[in-house]
């Protein structure tokens, strides 16, 4: 069921779940984000702030409209970097540091379709109760010490998050930016609202976000979990410049 504030994907060119999910995040500068951004995006903020998430879960029921889901490719772990901007529109999304995953059909794939600075690693999502634990191990050479292994525990539930909450800010995104052949893109992702819990970090080693060209992260950090959401992802499309007024001088 789609919501309100959900901005819709008529022809989705991808679906799937995201379960078992946990969200991480600190506090930074906004300068720090920056300038790790693309021409065409700014660092959105919240109470001065910007922030980046670490955010770790299953991939289920990954699949093409009309096509069913195979077992092996289509379920998976995921880790991802990610921070919050706005473009030269106004629009608000999401810009990925970094993203890791169990299956390197999905790395080649999400590279080559999307653009997304995806990597291979050995990873793992197991819950056991209200705790989760997440294990990522970026493959290849030169991904030394690039890690998050998390364990969380999950409280009790949250009141749904409205615009104008942190939790909202935070989790309630609804557009992701790219890059395709060196140009800025944008494409829409739809999900129900999330049902978010309280949660805590028992334990976190990681270093995706200083492997991403962020300082170590400080400060305790925002933590929630969620059993997950459905997802709709339509195809991207160029960002574009804003467009320009028409000249009142110039008007026949």
């Amino acid at each position: 069921m789609r919501v309100s504030h959900s901005p819709g994907v008529a022809r989705p060119v991808m679906l799937h779940r995201w379960s078992d999910m946990t969200f991480v995040h600190w506090r930074y500068s906004p300068a720090a984000v920056q300038r790790l951004l693309p021409d065409g995006l700014t660092a959105e903020t919240f109470d001065g702030s910007a922030y980046v998430g670490l955010t770790a879960f299953r991939m289920e029921d990954v699949r093409a409209p009309g096509l069913p889901a195979v077992p092996w490719l289509s379920r998976f772990p995921e880790t991802n970097v990610r921070t919050y901007v706005t473009d030269a529109h106004g629009r608000s999304g999401l810009w990925f540091l970094s993203l890791d995953a169990g299956r390197l059909a999905a790395v080649a794939g999400a590279r080559a379709g999307y653009g997304l600075p995806y990597h291979w690693s050995a990873m793992s999502v197991r819950a056991e109760g209200e705790r989760f634990v997440y294990r990522c191990r970026r493959l290849g050479p030169g991904t030394t010490g690039a890690r998050a292994d998390a364990d969380v525990e999950a409280g009790e539930p949250l009141a749904p998050s409205r615009p104008g909450e942190p939790e909202f800010f935070l989790t309630e995104r609804y557009r992701l930016f790219t890059r395709v052949a060196g140009r800025l893109a944008t494409a829409r992702v739809e999900h129900p609202p999330w049902p978010l819990r309280a949660a805590r970090l028992l334990g976190l080693r990681q270093h995706l976000l200083q492997a991403g060209g962020l300082p170590a992260p400080g400060g305790d950090p925002i933590v929630y979990a969620s059993p997950g959401v459905p997802v709709r992802v339509g195809m991207w499309h160029w960002a574009g410049p804003p467009a320009t007024p028409p000249d009142p001088t110039t008007a026949s």
